[in-house]
């Protein structure tokens, strides 16, 4: 759990994906990741947390549903929202966090 933990402390924003892969709303927000990492370049840090291999993580965030997005910047939470988030809803929360 150290990796994690220093990742969103980082003062990059860090988009964390907490997610499973039996999961389909998970599975449609993959190509909208990519699309945002790709638009972001350097900017944003992007974390995926599959909740059945890190379930520590999952329990200590209070991970009810997947998927759950959780934007961290200098260790704080700065948004969080669960389900499907399309595009330029996505883009536009993590511009806000810059």
């Amino acid at each position: 759990m150290g990796k994690f933990q220093d990742a969103i402390a980082s003062n990059q924003p860090t988009l964390v994906d907490f997610y499973a892969t039996w999961c389909g709303p998970c599975q449609t927000m993959h190509p909208i990741l990519d699309e945002l990492k790709s638009n972001e370049k350097n900017k944003i840090r992007i974390l995926k947390i599959d909740v059945d291999k890190n379930s520590a993580i999952a329990e200590q965030f209070k991970i009810k549903g997947v998927p759950t997005f959780i934007l961290f910047k200098s260790g704080e939470v700065v948004w969080r929202k669960s389900g499907i988030i399309p595009f330029k809803e996505l883009s536009t929360l993590i511009k806000q966090a810059y």
